[in-house]
C-alpha cells in the first residue's frame, strides 16, 4: 500500500492531482477523502486503475524503403527491461521481433504502394503501446539487371552495361553496389540475400551517409564478404568498370579478388525530403567469376573462320523461306473486306500509344462474324471524323428528326459481356447505389484490403482510358453514407488530385449523392482526415479545396473538387458553353503528375461519361484534328456499363465538340491582353476583314429557333415587346406571378442572366413601355431586385427609348405598389435616385436605388471605358453595402446592347481579378445563350475589350 498523497486545492474548481512514483503495468485501488481541521471525512468508493507500461521503444522510423522491402528501426530505452517480443503489424500481417532487436526488414511488398507499420509491445495488459509510421515503397525504376559488357576480367576489372532508368528525374544519386560471394571447390555458394531487396541496408546506408571516407578501403580484408558501395554517380553511364581502383565521391572501387565471385546491382537514391529515404534497386547481375584467360583473346579471330560461313548459310536459308512465304501469301490474297480490315489495323497501329485505339484493334462484339477480328461491322462503319467534317456529319445525323443519330447510338455495343462478380457479392451489394450499375471485374478499382473486413477491397468504380493515356479517369457513383470512407481511401491510394462532381446532392427532391465532404472544418472518413480549406462558388460550378491526411502518415495532400451545378434535372444542358468553360478550368488545375481524375455523378455513367468523352476528344482534337466519339463511347462501355446513358447525352457530346471546334480557344492570360487586342486588329492572311470582326461575326453564327420564344410570341404579349426581334427565351425569362383572369399576366420582356459568381445575378430587360410599367415594378418586388441600372436617356435621336417609369416629385401608385421618391444625387457621370416602395396589400416597404448612366453618347459608344468601369464598380459596391440578395436589374432601350456591355464587363472584370484571365468571346457567347443579341454591335464588342485593357492598366502586377 502506498502512502497517502495530500494536496490543497487553490481554487474550488481544482479537483485534480498527479500521483507519481507508481510501478508500470500495475493495478491500484484509489480512494479520495476530504481533510479539514476537525479531521478527515468519509472515503469515496475505490477506483480501480492500471498504470500503462514503460516506454518500450522510441524513435520508431523507416530507415530505408526499397521497391519491395522496408527497413524499420527504433531505439529501446535503458529503462525497458522486458524480454517480451515486439510485434509489427502491416497490411493485415503480423511479424514478431525479438524484444532486444532494434531493426527489422519487411520484405515481399508491392512497388510504389503506401504502407503503414505499427510497432506494438504485446506485454501490456491494455493491449500494448503502439508506434506508427507510414511510407510509400519506391517505384520500379530499374526493372533490368546490369549485363556483362566484356567476356573476361583483366587485372581485377570487369565492364558492365548499366540498366535503363525508367525516370531519371526522380533520382538524386546512383550507387554501384557489389556483393562478394565465397567460392568452395570452384562452385559459388548460395548468396545470403536472394535479391537486393533482402539486403540489410544498415552498413550500406551508413557508408552512404558518411560519404565512404578514403580510409575505409584499407580495412576491407576483414569484411571482404560484406556488400560494399563501389561508386556514387549523379548520372548512370552506359557502361561501368568494376575494380578500376578509382575513387567515386569518396567510395573506393576496389579490384575484384580472384578467389571470389561477385554479383552487382544499381541502387538509386530518390529525391525525397530529408526525413525520407527511398531507394530503387535493379535486380542482381549474373555471377561475375574472376578467371583471367587471355588465351580466349587469341582464339577469337580464329573463331571467325568458323562462325562466318555458318552465319552466311543461315542467312541464305532465311531469305529463301521469306520468298516462299511471300509467294504463298500472293496466291491466297484476302477479300476486299479483309483488306479494309487490315488497312484499318495498320492505320490504328500508327496510334498504338492510344489505349482506345488499341482496344479498337482487339475489341470483339458478341455478333462479330469472325471471332478473331475486331468489331469490324460497327467500328469500320464509324471511323474517326475530321474536325472539318464534323458540322456536316452532325447535320446528316440530325436529318429526319434525328433518325440516324438514334440508329448510330443504338448500334453502340452495350458491352455487358464482361463479369461483375465482385459487385454481386452479398457483402458488396449494399455498396452499390443502383442495383443495375455495377463495376466490371477486369477494370474495377481495387482498394487495399483491410485485415478481417470482407469486401474491403471493393468500391463501385472503374478505370477509364483517356486519349493516349490508360486509366486517365476513374468513373464512380456518388458516394453513399457507408462508402464515404472507401471513396476517400480510393482518392488517397490512387494519388488523385482532382474530383469532378457532375450532380447536385438533390435533384427533383431525390438524393442523388450524399455529401461526402465536411461543410466546414475537419471530418474523418475512415482512415482519411478531410479538411475544407476553401470554397469558391461561381455561377455554374463550385470549387472546393481540401487538405487530406491519412491516419498514421506524415504526408499531407491537397485536393480540389469541381462541382458542376448547371446540368438540368431533365435531359442535357441547352447549350454546351458552360460545360466547356468548366472543363477547361478543371483541366488547367489538374497537376500533370497527378493520379487518375475521379469523375462521378449519381450512378457514375451518364453525365460522367459525357464529361470524360468531351475531355478526351478535346485532347484528341489538339493532336489529330479528328474526333472519335463512337469509338470512345464503345471502348468506355468495355470498362464500365451504361457509359453515356442516353441518346440526348450522345447528341450533346457532338454539339459540345462542334462548338469547341468552331469557336476555338479564346481565353488569354490577362497579362497578354494587349498583344491579343493588337492581333485582333489585324487582317488575317486570306481574309478581307480584321480578326476582331471575324470573332464578332462568329458570335452571330448560331440563330435561335422561334420555338424558343413561346410566351413572348403569344398575341396577348406581343404588344409588350419594344422591338419585335428582341424577346426573352422561354427557359430564362423572368416569370411574374399570374393574376387570375388576366391572360399573359406572367409575362414581361426580361431575362435572368448569370454573373461570375452567382446564378441569376442580373435581370436584363427592355426600357419599360407605358403599358408595362406596372409589370416592371411588380417584377422588382417579386424578385427582390433593389438596384436598377439605366443606360439610356428617356429620348435619344428624337425617339423614345424608355418610358419614365418613376415619379419625379411626389409618390405614385403602380397597381399594388406605391413608389415615393426620397432623394436624387447628380454625379458627374450618373444620377442616383432613391425610392421607397410600399406594397399596399400588406404595408411592407423597401428602398430601391436607380443608377442612370448619363455619359453614353446617343450614337456609337463612349471613347473610353474608364468612366463606365467606375460606374460598374459603384453599382456593385452599393449592392454589397446594402446586402440585398436579389438580382441587379439592368436596362437600356431594348435591353441587349448597352445592357450587354454592362453585364459582360461586370463578369470579365471580376474574373480578371480572381483568375487573371480574359475570355471576352465566351463571356458574350454565354450571355447570348440566356438573352439574344447581348452586346449588339461590333463597336460595343470592341468597347468591352478596350475597357478591360484600361481596367488592367490600373493594376501594377499585370504591367508588362
Amino acid at each position: 500500500m502506498l502512502a497517502e498523497a495530500q494536496w490543497r486545492p487553490e481554487e474550488s474548481e481544482d479537483y485534480e492531482t498527479t500521483i507519481s512514483g507508481l510501478t508500470p503495468e500495475t493495478t491500484y485501488s484509489v480512494t479520495v477523502a476530504a481533510y479539514t481541521t476537525k479531521g478527515d471525512g468519509a472515503r469515496s468508493k475505490p477506483k480501480i486503475v492500471t498504470t500503462t507500461g514503460a516506454v518500450f521503444a522510441k524513435n520508431f522510423r523507416v530507415a530505408a524503403a526499397m521497391k519491395t522491402s522496408v527497413l524499420l528501426s527504433w531505439e529501446v530505452p535503458d529503462s525497458y527491461k522486458s524480454a517480451v517480443p515486439f510485434k509489427i503489424l502491416y497490411n493485415g500481417q503480423s511479424v514478431e521481433v525479438d524484444g532486444h532487436s532494434m531493426r527489422k526488414l519487411i520484405a515481399d511488398l508491392q512497388p510504389n504502394t503506401e504502407y503503414s507499420f505499427v510497432l506494438m509491445n504485446r506485454g501490456s495488459s491494455a493491449g500494448g503501446l503502439q508506434h506508427l509510421v507510414s511510407i510509400r515503397t519506391a517505384p520500379d525504376l530499374l526493372p533490368h539487371k546490369p549485363l556483362p559488357a566484356s567476356a573476361y576480367i583483366e587485372d581485377g576489372r570487369f565492364d558492365l552495361s548499366m540498366p535503363h532508368v525508367q525516370d531519371p528525374s526522380l533520382v538524386r544519386w546512383f550507387y554501384i553496389v557489389v556483393v562478394p560471394i565465397d567460392r568452395v571447390g570452384g562452385s559459388m555458394l548460395t548468396p545470403r540475400w536472394s535479391t537486393p531487396e533482402e539486403l540489410e541496408l544498415d552498413e550500406l546506408l551508413e557508408a552512404i551517409e558518411q560519404g565512404g571516407e578514403e580510409q575505409r578501403r584499407r580495412r576491407r580484408q576483414a569484411e571482404r564478404l560484406k556488400p560494399y558501395v563501389a561508386a556514387q554517380l549523379d548520372v548512370l553511364p552506359e557502361t561501368f568498370t568494376l575494380g578500376d581502383k578509382k575513387n567515386y565521391r569518396g567510395f573506393y572501387n576496389r579490384p575484384l579478388s580472384p578467389d571470389l565471385s561477385y554479383q552487382c546491382f544499381v541502387l538509386a537514391s530518390l529525391k525525397e525530403p530529408m526525413d525520407q529515404k527511398r531507394y530503387a534497386s535493379s535486380p542482381y547481375s549474373d555471377e561475375i567469376v574472376v578467371q583471367v584467360t587471355p588465351a580466349q583473346q587469341q582464339e577469337e579471330p580464329e573463331m571467325l573462320w568458323v562462325t562466318g560461313p555458318v552465319l552466311a548459310v543461315i542467312l541464305i536459308i532465311l531469305i529463301v523461306i521469306a520468298i516462299l512465304l511471300f509467294k504463298r501469301k500472293r496466291t491466297h490474297s484476302p477479300s476486299s473486306k479483309d483488306e479494309q480490315s487490315i488497312g484499318l489495323k495498320d492505320s490504328l497501329l500508327a496510334h498504338s500509344s492510344d489505349p482506345v485505339e488499341m482496344r479498337r484493334l482487339n475489341y470483339q462484339t458478341p455478333g462479330s462474324s469472325v471471332p478473331s477480328c475486331p468489331n469490324t461491322s460497327s467500328m469500320r462503319d464509324h471511323p474517326p471524323i475530321p474536325i472539318t467534317d464534323l458540322a456536316d456529319n452532325i447535320e446528316r445525323l440530325k436529318a429526319n428528326d434525328g433518325l440516324k443519330f438514334s440508329q448510330e447510338y443504338e448500334s453502340i455495343d452495350p458491352g455487358q459481356q464482361f463479369t461483375w462478380e465482385n459487385s454481386n457479392l452479398e457483402v458488396n451489394k449494399p455498396k452499390n447505389r443502383y442495383a443495375n450499375v455495377i463495376a466490371y471485374d477486369h477494370s474495377r478499382v481495387i482498394l487495399t484490403s483491410i485485415d478481417g473486413v470482407p469486401g474491403s477491397d471493393y468500391i463501385n468504380a472503374n478505370y477509364i482510358d483517356g486519349y493516349r493515356k490508360q486509366n486517365a479517369y476513374i468513373a464512380t457513383q456518388g458516394p453513399l453514407p457507408e462508402t464515404m470512407g472507401d471513396f476517400w481511401r480510393m482518392v488517397w491510394e490512387q494519388r488523385t488530385a482532382t474530383v469532378v462532381m457532375m450532380t447536385r446532392l438533390e435533384e427533383k427532391s431525390r438524393v442523388k449523392c450524399d455529401q461526402y465532404w465536411p461543410a466546414r472544418g475537419t471530418e474523418t472518413c475512415g482512415l482519411i482526415q478531410v479538411t475544407l480549406l476553401d470554397t469558391v462558388e461561381l455561377a455554374t460550378y463550385t470549387v472546393r479545396t481540401f487538405a487530406l491526411h491519412k491516419s498514421g502518415s506524415s504526408e499531407k495532400r491537397e485536393l480540389r473538387q469541381f462541382q458542376f451545378m448547371a446540368w438540368p434535372d431533365h435531359g442535357v444542358p441547352e447549350y454546351p458553353t458552360p460545360i466547356l468553360a468548366f472543363l477547361r478550368r478543371v483541366k488547367a488545375c489538374n497537376p500533370l503528375d497527378a493520379g487518375p481524375m475521379v469523375v462521378h455523378c449519381s450512378a457514375g455513367v451518364g453525365r460522367t461519361g459525357c464529361f470524360i468523352v468531351i475531355d478526351a476528344m478535346l485532347e484528341r482534337m489538339k493532336h489529330e484534328k479528328t474526333v472519335d466519339i463512337y469509338g470512345h463511347v464503345t471502348c468506355m462501355r468495355s470498362q464500365r456499363n451504361y457509359m453515356v446513358q442516353t441518346e440526348d447525352q450522345y447528341v450533346f457530346i457532338h454539339e459540345a465538340l462542334l462548338e469547341a471546334a468552331t469557336c476555338g480557344h479564346t481565353e488569354v492570360p490577362a497579362r497578354n491582353l494587349y498583344a491579343h487586342i493588337q492581333k485582333l486588329g489585324q487582317v488575317p492572311p486570306g481574309e478581307s476583314v480584321t480578326a476582331m470582326e471575324l470573332e464578332f461575326k462568329l458570335l452571330a453564327s448560331s440563330k435561335a429557333h422561334t420555338s424558343r420564344f413561346i410566351r413572348a410570341n403569344l398575341p396577348c404579349n406581343k404588344f409588350k415587346n419594344r422591338l419585335v426581334n428582341i424577346m426573352p427565351y422561354e427557359l430564362t425569362r423572368v416569370c411574374l406571378q399570374p393574376i387570375r383572369g388576366v391572360e399573359g399576366s406572367d409575362y414581361i420582356n426580361a431575362s435572368f442572366l448569370d454573373g461570375y459568381r452567382q446564378q441569376k445575378a442580373y435581370i436584363a430587360t427592355q426600357g419599360p413601355l407605358a403599358e408595362s410599367t406596372e409589370d416592371f415594378w411588380r417584377m422588382l418586388w417579386e424578385h427582390n431586385s433593389t438596384i436598377i441600372v439605366m443606360l439610356t436617356k428617356l429620348r435619344e435621336m428624337g425617339r423614345e427609348k424608355c418610358h419614365q417609369y418613376w415619379p419625379a416629385e411626389r409618390s405614385a401608385r403602380y397597381q399594388y405598389f406605391v413608389v415615393d421618391p426620397m432623394a436624387e444625387y447628380n454625379m458627374p457621370q450618373y444620377i442616383l435616385r432613391e425610392f421607397k416602395v410600399t406594397d399596399a396589400r400588406d404595408g411592407q416597404s423597401r428602398t430601391i436605388r436607380q443608377f442612370q448612366f448619363t455619359d453614353w453618347p446617343e450614337q456609337g459608344v463612349p471613347k473610353t471605358g474608364e468612366g463606365f468601369i467606375d460606374f460598374i464598380g459603384q453599382v456593385h459596391k452599393t449592392k454589397e453595402q446594402f446586402g440585398q440578395d436579389g438580382p441587379i436589374t439592368v436596362h437600356c432601350s431594348a435591353g441587349v446592347g448597352r445592357t450587354g456591355v454592362f453585364i459582360t464587363l461586370s463578369i470579365v472584370l471580376e474574373r480578371m481579378r480572381y483568375e487573371g484571365v480574359v475570355d471576352m468571346f465566351q463571356t458574350v457567347k454565354t450571355l447570348r445563350t440566356q438573352r439574344p443579341a447581348m452586346v449588339q454591335t461590333e463597336d460595343q464588342y470592341q468597347l468591352c475589350y478596350r475597357a478591360a485593357l484600361e481596367y488592367l492598366g490600373s493594376f501594377d502586377h499585370y504591367a508588362t
